[in-house]
């Protein structure tokens, strides 16, 4: 017998190939070369993102009329902070996450939340402007039709599985709607049935579709499915969220097209060794990016945490050496967060390590700290810590991690109530910080009393916010050094 032809996939961008090859020619992935079987032709496949972007009559920017989105609050404050201000109609939000940290519990509850605080229910209106149903799809909403309610559609649980989950939860007397199925054609016609407001579909690498002969999860089965359920939610109307798998290098499963066709991009972070769940936007055409909400594991679920900075500071009775307190901003919010180093002998060959902050730039300020202030740790092991778990990606962090590394060598610790932030450069100059009035405003408000700052980031005048705060404007390096020396 003849043998099936096969070709590989990537999983990073969905090219493919004719043999497997260690680095993709299309994207330049190594290893993400998978074997599968070949589609056949159709005009659905062929026409798959025709709906995500209809065409429309050619009209003068100006001529357009658009309005502000309206938003649905999901009745969970850190998820609305991260989202924009909550679900918008006909949006598709894809969350990833590891496993079992928390997407399940967290989707199941701002579900509940939404059915019981009573979710919109438009009448005549119909679909967002300019969707349109393509051939083949959902179809658009009826005059009079309503939508609302929500639906859970869960492909890697049992109805009952969810419901035990829910009473684990405390959701009792949940009118939330649940459907355990995986086939798409079976989801889409439930979708345009019942027109939910808002669906969850958990997760989108189990669903499958009858017109691909692939397994659920591979690269064509998660694409074409993807692109049938935003095509369905831009018809319709309904908000989708589509759970996705996360690899083992922490990205999404997948092919990186998923992350174009969606509205939103969440991905869920931190240990599951710890209480503490951190959820950042990666992408959000409705809202800011780099937005972050801050869970907290309980046994009835996750809760949202008002103050994050509690989180990230450690308790300790008395100021210890190595320890340095910054202001980050992840999106709109302003954060302290603690940043500890040990600086050890290290022998001929030092190490270098840093958690919560990249690796290549502490090698980098190291170096700033040799040249510019004569501190050396050429001989000596750095470890470097952002406390918490969270990941600092802003260059402000750097002059406080500078000054933690001259704590810990010189083992003398910062004075009490101590925060610094600022950006440094080679030269030994240290640059301004973006919205610095607000860090500073956040650090007044939690009782910090000694502040050093970029020159540029300093109050121009006596402000009431500020009482209580001491601040020292530096521009090089060895200024802030020798501040630090003076105050101890």
């Amino acid at each position: 017998m003849a043998k099936d032809k096969t070709h590989y996939s990537c999983t990073e961008c969905g090219g493919t190939s004719a043999k497997w090859l260690g680095k993709c020619p299309h994207c330049g992935a190594w290893n993400t070369l998978i074997e599968s079987a070949p589609e056949a032709a159709s005009g659905a496949t062929k026409n798959r993102f025709a709906a995500l972007a209809p065409s429309s009559e050619v009209m003068a920017l100006s001529d357009i009329e658009a309005s502000d989105v309206q938003r649905t609050p999901t009745g969970i404050g850190e998820l609305d902070r991260v989202l924009g201000g909550g679900m918008v109609e006909g949006g598709v939000v894809l969350i990833g996450g590891d496993p079992g940290i928390g997407k399940s519990t967290l989707l199941l509850q701002a579900l509940d939340a939404l059915q019981r605080q009573g979710l919109p229910a438009p009448g005549a209106a119909g679909p967002s402007q300019g969707a349109r149903a393509p051939s083949g799809g959902s179809a658009p909403r009826a005059a009079g039709q309503r939508r609302g309610g929500t639906l859970y559609v869960t492909g890697e649980e049992s109805g009952a599985q969810v419901a035990l989950r829910s009473r684990r939860l405390g959701i009792e007397g949940s009118q939330v709607q649940v459907l355990a199925e995986i086939q798409l054609e079976k989801i889409l016609a439930t979708l345009a049935a019942r027109q939910p407001a808002v669906a969850v579909i958990d997760s989108i690498q189990t669903v499958y579709s009858d017109q691909l002969t692939s397994a659920p999860g591979s690269v064509a089965q998660v694409r074409e499915c993807a692109a049938h359920l935003t095509r369905a939610a831009k018809a319709s109307g309904t908000a989708i969220v589509l759970v996705g798998h996360v690899t083992k290098e922490g990205a999404l499963a997948g092919p990186r097209v998923l992350e174009h066709m969606v509205d939103t991009v969440l991905y869920f972070e931190g240990d599951t060794h710890s209480s503490y769940r951190l959820i950042r936007a990666i992408k959000n055409r409705f809202g800011a990016v780099n937005e972050i909400g801050v869970f907290a594991m309980t046994e009835r679920g996750l809760k949202g945490v008002n103050n994050p900075s509690a989180i990230f500071l450690s308790q300790h009775s008395e100021p210890v050496p190595g320890s340095c307190v910054l202001v980050t901003l992840e999106g709109t919010r302003p954060m302290l967060v603690e940043v500890q180093a040990l600086v050890d002998n290290g022998g001929p060959s030092p190490r270098r390590l840093s958690v919560g902050l990249e690796r290549d730039r502490l090698a980098m300020l190291l170096a700033v700290l040799h040249r510019h202030a004569g501190v050396a740790c050429m001989d000596q092991d750095v470890f470097v810590n952002a406390v918490g778990g969270v990941q600092i990606r802003e260059p402000a962090a750097d002059l406080a991690v500078m000054l933690a590394i001259t704590s810990s060598l010189r083992g003398k610790p910062l004075p009490k109530g101590f925060l610094a932030f600022g950006e440094v450069g080679l030269a030994g100059e240290v640059r301004p910080a973006p919205r610095g009035q607000e860090r500073l405003k956040e650090a007044a408000k939690l009782g910090f009393s000694v502040a050093v700052v970029p020159k540029a980031n300093a109050p121009k005048k006596n402000d009431k916010a500020f009482e209580g705060l001491t601040i020292h404007a530096v521009e090089r390096v060895e200024e802030a050094l020798q501040l630090v020396r003076s105050l101890d």
